[in-house]
């Protein structure tokens, strides 16, 4: 028997929410892993990314964990994770992605993977997309009743809204980013933005140190967030989403606040650490005196802004921060680092549930 379903094939999608919606929805935990479907006809197991990339040879574990299943063929849409000591840990789970064989082999023992999954398209001689999710989510219970390996698991669903409330309050952070709704009488749409996604957003204040303009123009791109770890003023992310009347009001703002680098607490670089998950989008990056000159103007860092932001990776925002509100009573000393760790309970007991 061969699959019915074939790669490439574009997972079905979420649009994001502010709410969590109301009504007749099934509710699911949104992790923080890599999306991925797995195709499975008989030993042959093919992990694609939602980019189409290839992934089994980085995650032999999870092969042979789908190889257990009774169903086969196979089609199962879900995401892989990896469980650290306080939640699942992307860091880890980008370090995975090495092109040695050899490489792969010692860090799927040492930091093993886990494919959760959340649909299935096909099983057996049965396509199962045009099916309603609920069909779909009772076959998934079934496959995935008696797991035999420990590298794949069901998603936990409910159709009670405030146990979906609870896991955005209890679990955000570590892991859980979010809460998708879907419908349980829908069909399975890839490349559709068909489900909802909820994200629950944090504040922080923190001190704006520098701009980025575009170039040949007199407003500003970014604003540079820090926040202080001890003494030091940390580069944490950047705002980014303004509106063009924004933009010139801010570089207004700024405009008498610029300084030269000389007793800046920047003027020796910022983002100099290694860090295990490389450049974020919601970062300035790395910048060091010693390669490069500034694309960016220091200022005095005495402005303090509140944004809002959601993942949060070695205490730098993985996405650009949305700028909120200035907060002129804030002393820019009581703008700390600790702001981004994150308070959530554990979530390895939701993975295991």
């Amino acid at each position: 028997m061969s699959l019915s379903i074939r790669p490439p094939l574009p997972p079905m999608l979420a649009r994001l929410a502010r709410e969590l919606p109301e009504g007749r929805w099934t509710y699911e935990p949104k992790w923080d892993g890599f999306r991925v479907l797995a195709f499975r006809n008989s030993d042959d197991v093919d992990l694609r990314s939602r980019n189409d990339r290839r992934l089994a040879r980085y995650f032999p574990e999870v092969v042979a964990g789908l190889r257990t299943l009774e169903a086969d063929p196979l089609v199962l849409d879900g995401e892989i994770v990896v469980l650290g000591p306080t939640g699942l840990d992307f860091a880890a789970l980008l370090a995975r992605l090495h092109p040695a064989a050899s490489r792969a082999a010692r860090l799927a023992e040492e930091t093993p993977a886990v494919f959760i999954a959340f649909d299935v398209l096909a099983a057996g001689d049965a396509d199962l997309r045009a099916r309603p999710f609920r069909t779909r989510r009772a076959r998934l219970e079934t496959l995935l009743a008696r797991p035999r390996s420990s590298h794949v698991m069901l998603t936990p669903a409910t159709t009670a809204r405030n146990v979906a409330l609870g896991w955005l309050e209890r679990f955000h952070g570590h892991g859980v980013d979010g809460v998708v709704a879907k419908d349980p009488d829908g069909i399975y749409e890839p490349g559709r933005r068909t489900m909802v996604k909820v994200k629950k957003e944090r504040t922080a204040e923190c001190v704006v140190a520098g701009f980025r303009v575009f170039a040949g123009h007199r407003v500003v791109a970014s604003v540079l967030l820090g926040l202080y770890d001890g003494d030091r003023l940390v580069h944490v992310g950047v705002a980014s989403q303004f509106t063009e009347t924004q933009r010139r009001e801010l570089f207004a703002t700024f405009r008498p606040r610029i300084v030269g680098l000389k007793g800046h607490p920047w003027e020796h670089g910022f983002g100099l650490e290694r860090s295990p998950v490389g450049r974020l989008h919601g970062a300035a990056g790395r910048w060091s005196p010693d390669e490069m000159e500034p694309d960016w103007i220091p200022v005095r860092p005495e402005l303090v802004c509140e944004v809002a932001y959601g993942t949060v990776d070695g205490r730098r925002l993985r996405y650009p921060a949305r700028f909120r509100r200035w907060r002129p009573d804030r002393d820019p000393r009581s703008c700390r680092v600790e702001q981004l760790d994150a308070d959530a309970t554990d979530v390895r007991g939701l993975v295991a549930s």
